[in-house]
């Protein structure tokens, strides 16, 4: 028997999956590593410390299989947008800054206000947020130039993570997209975003598809993991551009949403669509595939927030009864009927990109009155991540339709009442495959296509499982109805202040 590691390297950890070739999970892994958020705007992760998680996992998922055969090849998924100065023996001159940073906020703003970003997203297909190494590259140029003149390569933390089990240097064709430095026409580096950066060809690694394919590990590295030094390394894709193909969102029209530490809501076409408001963002990913979608900052890292924040009692309370404690949140939150009486959150605790691409957001609580009790608020969390990938939505059907069925990933789907939620605030039908694990799936799957056991990206859906289906409740989206404007118009009108007030908080939290 042949084996697969399927490995997603996310924001908060690295998830290690064993599968055989028939789609079977052996064992799986979690490790986590540190997000560094000194200053309000910044978000860096000790690339070191995630190759070492990736090492510890895959090596946790081998020794506790009882295999009887060898792990043929393992492949990749990975966070977008990360960024690494690499010196010229490869060593980081830095540390990762990820989608998160907001400090090339000023970058951005000035290239929306002049047009400039505007041009070069019709190139690339990166919105204008400094969430994209574009505007990061603009940042260090200017903020750290001894920095950038020192970089002999620039490089994503996938990318650096297999070269140094490799030293082999390359960059999928999807991760590439996320750069903002890629032309979504031609699926080249693109002349004129280098020269506004001022990165040299040179400093990038060479350009693959995503199913490309080598072989060879450092023997150090193989005997830790327990695997053969032949064993295959598949470059993979995003975890945006894995998530979607794991759930079986292949065809154009047909939906994906993930809640994950962030969210997004996807859909594949097959030729490069440009939204004229730049909302949403677009990137290759393979021949005659496009993900068309919109990110959003705050997914599941705003219900850790609350949870951490608001209900640390209750986890003591959880502890003792031998229950989860985001299960009890759950508990807790279904008390209160939907729309939380009234109760308005705006999830903005990290600047936000889709719909508002405003790295400058704040969250808020709107319309609280005595009645009120944290049951609503923690209501109110759930729902408000829902109303913003709703309203992310809306600016995905003006380019791509009205959509054919809508497929959901993520922890979130072992909740049954936040799908429910979902269901009844898209008024549309909510499918969950039974297959959770999206994007260590779809990497798996991408591992046969390289090794020519599958030729149609249409079969994975034969490795998804049994489908949950959740249906909208009239008599709780016709709350919905109602509360959804409201909370549009609140996230304009509050638009006004939010630079006024990141300002404040620069000003008087930075260093402190």
């Amino acid at each position: 028997m042949d084996y697969i590691i399927g490995i997603d390297v996310g924001t908060t950890s690295t998830k290690a999956l064993l599968y055989d070739t028939d789609g079977k999970i052996y064992a799986k892994a979690n490790k986590g590593y540190t997000l560094y958020q000194d200053t309000p705007d910044m978000a860096e992760e000790d690339p070191d410390e995630i190759f070492n998680a990736t090492l510890s996992a895959m090596q946790e998922v081998v020794s506790k299989s009882d295999l009887d055969g060898k792990v043929v090849a393992i492949s990749w998924s990975a966070q977008q947008h990360s960024l690494i100065a690499l010196d010229e023996n490869h060593k980081p001159l830095m540390r990762t800054m990820t989608w998160a940073d907001n400090r090339a906020e000023r970058y951005a703003a000035k290239y929306k206000q002049n047009g400039r970003g505007l041009e070069f997203y019709k190139r690339t297909g990166l919105p204008i947020h400094p969430m994209g190494p574009f505007y990061k590259l603009l940042w260090l140029k200017n903020e750290k130039p001894d920095l950038f003149k020192k970089a002999a390569y620039w490089v994503g933390i996938k990318e650096y993570i297999i070269w140094r089990y490799t030293g082999v240097l390359k960059e999928e064709v999807s991760m590439a997209a996320a750069t903002g430095l890629l032309n979504m026409k031609s699926v080249q580096w693109d002349d004129e975003a280098l020269k506004e950066t001022g990165v040299k060809p040179s400093q990038l690694p060479e350009l693959v598809d995503t199913t490309d394919k080598f072989q060879g590990i450092h023997p150090e590295y193989a005997k830790v993991m327990g695997v053969d030094e032949d064993v295959y390394f598949v470059m993979g894709a995003t975890d945006g551009a894995l998530s979607t193909i794991g759930v079986g969102a292949i065809d154009t029209g047909v939906l994906a949403i993930n809640i994950g530490t962030s969210a997004a809501i996807r859909t594949f076409v097959d030729k490069p669509v440009i939204d004229p408001k730049a909302r949403l963002y677009c990137y290759p990913i393979m021949k005659g595939k496009y993900l068309v979608g919109g990110p959003i900052n705050n997914g599941g890292i705003i219900l850790n927030w609350a949870h951490d924040s608001l209900f640390g009692a209750e986890q003591e309370a959880a502890k003792l009864l031998d229950i989860d404690s985001y299960d009890m949140l759950s508990r807790i939150a279904a008390t209160v009927p939907a729309g939380s009486d009234g109760l308005i959150f705006h999830p903005y605790l990290g600047g936000e990109r889709a719909p508002l691409w405003d790295a400058n957001a704040r969250g808020s609580f709107f319309g609280l009155n005595r009645k009120h009790t944290r049951a609503h608020m923690i209501r109110a969390v759930m729902e408000g991540i829902m109303y913003n990938l709703y309203s992310v939505s809306l600016a995905l059907k003006e380019v791509s339709g009205e959509p054919k069925a809508v497929l959901a990933a993520g922890g979130f789907a072992r909740s049954q009442l936040w799908t429910q939620m979902m269901a009844d605030i898209f008024e549309n039908d909510i499918i969950i495959p039974e297959s959770y694990e999206s994007g260590s799936l779809a990497a798996m799957f991408l591992a046969k296509m390289a090794l020519g056991m599958e030729d149609n990206l249409a079969d994975i859906k034969k490795y998804l499982g049994k489908e949950n289906r959740y249906q909208p409740n009239e008599e709780t989206f016709a709350r919905y109805r109602k509360l959804i404007p409201i909370y549009i118009r609140l996230s304009r009108d509050f638009s006004t202040e939010y630079k006024d007030i990141a300002d404040y908080q620069r000003e008087f939290t930075d260093g402190k």
